[in-house]
């Protein structure tokens, strides 16, 4: 006996079945931080012939999960190689992943390298936190897709909860477009304008008093 997932998608307030996994998927950090459980724990307290908990647990705030691939959005989403050097995210941030400083991300497996989880008594909260995190992650290594993550967090759609699964059809293109290099030089300084030509010398002028005829 095992846990599974469900999944749905939800429209004009309605829930609408997708599918049943007899198994954990990807998501399933969000419910142990939202309800306080270890779902694995639990699985294997049930093989063992425990009994679960009378009483359903409680949710408590809300918490969002991001994927992290070595992929590169702006390219058609193609996976990228090579070694991972360092990945370190600030503290508060559940990190969980298969990799360490040093591994070779290869082409024979899926190219998530971790799943980020946030948790905080709101949603807002959760994605800014979220969002800042991965800002400050430190990925050294093959080209990821963190910046379309951050992007993809403070997005106003997404932060008013109002994504459809056309979000990327629809925003792609900006949220992969490249950030400015903060370390680029400045570009060199504009040509001043060349300077007006100098006036008449008094010498040369002619004075309209001088067409003036003479006479006596």
């Amino acid at each position: 006996m095992g846990a599974g997932t469900v999944e749905f998608l939800v429209a004009d307030g309605r829930a609408h079945f997708l599918e049943m996994n007899t198994r954990l998927q990807v998501e399933h950090p969000v419910t142990e931080a939202v309800f306080g459980l270890d779902l694995v724990a639990e699985q294997i307290r049930v093989a063992e012939g425990h009994a679960l908990e009378n009483d359903p647990p409680r949710a408590r705030g809300h918490a969002v999960e991001a994927r992290l691939y070595a992929e590169d959005p702006a390219r058609d989403w193609s996976p990228q190689t090579g070694t991972l050097h360092r990945l370190a995210l600030p503290d508060g941030i559940r990190l969980d992943t298969g990799y360490t400083d040093g591994d070779d991300i290869g082409v024979h497996y899926d190219p998530m390298l971790a799943k980020a989880v946030a948790h905080a008594p709101t949603r807002a909260e959760a994605v800014r936190k979220l969002a800042s995190a991965l800002e400050r992650a430190v990925i050294h290594g093959p080209v990821t897709n963190r910046d379309l993550l951050v992007r993809s967090l403070r997005h106003p759609e997404f932060t008013a909860a109002r994504m459809d699964t056309g979000f990327y059809d629809r925003h792609l293109p900006d949220l992969t477009e490249p950030a400015p290099d903060p370390h680029a030089p400045w570009p060199p300084p504009s040509p001043k304008p060349a300077p007006a030509p100098a006036p008449a010398s008094a010498a040369g002028a002619t004075s309209p008093h001088s067409r003036r005829p003479s006479g006596t």
